[in-house]
């Protein structure tokens, strides 16, 4: 019973961002405001990085998906720091 705990966490995380992801995106399109684009963005990002999670923990083990994961994190970083930049820049 310990061992499916690790899993439905990982699962978990991966379906509250990829939610935050559509919820974001769907209040973008609604109000317009470009900082909801760049979070929902980041979020994508969040997603995808922990559906790699998922894969490399879980349903193959013996891949190393240790740079793809840091990668998707850098981007989500990266992707809503732009969005803030931007914003700063356009004031």
């Amino acid at each position: 019973m310990a061992e499916i705990f690790p899993g439905a966490v990982y699962l978990l995380c991966f379906l509250t961002s990829a939610a935050c992801a559509w919820l974001l995106g769907r209040s973008y399109r609604t109000a317009g405001a470009p900082l909801l684009l760049w979070s929902s963005i980041c979020f994508v990002f969040l997603a995808l990085n922990n559906l790699v999670l998922v894969l490399d923990l879980l349903l193959l083990p013996s891949l190393d998906l240790k740079l793809p994961r840091l990668l998707l994190a850098l981007a989500a970083v990266c992707s809503l720091l732009f969005g803030f930049i931007l914003r700063i820049e356009e004031n």
